[in-house]
């Protein structure tokens, strides 16, 4: 017992100069705060998975948005008719298609078209579902009502099979006509997914805080709802724009989405069946570079899930 300590009825008192309070209250301010985001991003970068599709997808990008850095073909122009079904050679590494093109020149100028039209639907559709969603969600009412029935509708009726019905009846067909017919098809999954997360943060105690404090509603929602609801739609949008690639993929296939002057893989792929019994690699080359992106994406979307659920995060 120290020696300049209190006694009395079996109770020792240290001097305060022996207790640090101080030291046990104190924190260290230098630390930085932990977001959902930084967290995601932990767990992200802890995965190889994360940084191999993330590689696939860069690489994607910067093909479709320079492909002149590998390719010096012209592949609208070097097209002839004595290369037919050619085999690879020196300077065309995948031989020719049945009209003499260069395969491996319409594979990578073929990324540009079918990427574009996967981001713009994307896009369309992430902002119209979340909009549309956290209106609903939050303000409820007749809105929210006519919403649920119109997006009902639509998920009655597959993206696929709408956007073949209605790009059969228009008389464009440029990658901006592609992507809102695929957007207007699927755009209900997104917003069903926001409403459900704007209908749970609603009722959150900051929400109630700052009601009381009063904050308008519309500022409510764009400030503290949607930013804390927007994570399932980011996981799901992730994983639409593979989907949505697959989609224009299949309406070129089928000779009802960008014409055949717009190289896309799924125009390449459709052109190809004719040849598949006697140069079936004039197939293979879009197929596989149309798999291993959208293959990206879908790995991507799964990472970024994983990452985005605490649930998950715990599992871990």
């Amino acid at each position: 017992m120290p020696s300049n300590a209190t006694q009395g009825d079996g109770h020792f008192v240290a001097d305060v100069e022996e207790t640090p309070v101080g030291a046990v209250d104190s924190f260290d301010e230098s630390s930085k705060v932990r977001t959902t985001w930084s967290d995601a991003w932990e767990s992200m970068r802890s995965r190889p998975m994360f940084w191999i599709s993330a590689v696939l997808i860069l690489f994607v990008v910067i093909v479709a948005a320079f492909p002149q850095l590998f390719s010096q073909t012209d592949p609208a122009r070097g097209c002839l008719l004595p290369d037919s079904n050619g085999a690879p050679e020196a300077g065309h590494p995948f031989g020719f298609t049945r009209q003499g093109c260069d395969v491996y020149a319409r594979v990578i100028f073929g990324a540009r078209a079918s990427l574009t039209v996967g981001l713009l639907a994307t896009i369309l559709v992430t902002v119209v579902g979340t909009v549309l969603g956290a209106i609903a969600g939050y303000y409820g009412g007749w809105f929210d009502s006519i919403l649920s029935r119109v997006g009902d509708i639509f998920f009655a009726i597959p993206t696929v099979l709408g956007a073949i019905v209605l790009m059969s009846v228009l008389p464009t067909r440029d990658p901006l006509t592609v992507a809102l017919v695929l957007s207007l098809f699927a755009w209900p999954q997104i917003a069903r997914i926001m409403r459900g997360a704007v209908l749970s943060a609603k009722n959150a105690d900051y929400v109630q805080a700052s009601t009381a404090l009063g904050v308008s509603r519309l500022q409510i929602l764009i400030r503290h709802v949607v930013p804390n609801a927007i994570n399932p739609v980011i996981v799901v949008a992730t994983t639409s724009l593979g989907t949505l690639i697959v989609a224009e993929a299949t309406l070129s296939f089928l000779g009802i989405g960008l014409p055949t002057s717009i190289m896309s893989w799924g125009n390449d792929i459709g052109q190809a069946r004719t040849s598949v019994q006697t140069a079936p690699m004039v197939l293979f080359y879009p197929a596989a570079a149309l798999s291993v992106t959208v293959l990206s994406f879908l790995l991507m979307g799964d990472v970024v899930r994983d990452a985005l659920d605490p649930k998950a995060r715990a599992r871990r």
